[in-house]
């Protein structure tokens, strides 16, 4: 399965890549929304994991855009602040595949979850 990452701390964002490249997916990075939505474009990943808090366009703007593309597009969304996105995020979830991530998390939560989305 490919999965895009998208998050403007590239150190965390190599860090989740080792975790899920050890578990046979294919990962390409981004490093904001502007990035985020053309490396999906040329990508076309199955799983979409995105930081909300990046400058410039947020998560949840830059899955919109997305989802113009593909609105069935697995998300896990992450944030260490979960508490003031999660109204939308919950709406998000009635009509597609979303979850979400509190940082910091584990691997074993980030296996679970993206294993999860997967089957």
């Amino acid at each position: 399965m490919r999965i895009l990452i998208v998050d403007d701390n590239q150190e965390l964002a190599s860090a989740i890549q080792i975790m899920l490249e050890d578990e046979g997916y294919e990962i390409k990075l981004a490093k904001d929304g502007q990035d985020g939505y053309w490396a999906y474009l040329e990508f076309k990943p199955e799983l979409v994991l995105t930081d909300i808090h990046m400058p410039g366009e947020n998560g949840l703007e830059l899955m919109g855009h997305i989802r113009t593309h593909n609105p069935m597009v697995r998300t896990i969304y992450m944030s260490g602040d979960l508490y003031n996105f999660l109204s939308p995020i919950e709406e998000e979830k009635k009509r597609y595949p979303v979850s979400y991530l509190e940082k910091p998390f584990s691997k074993v939560e980030l296996i679970g979850l993206v294993s999860g989305l997967a089957a």
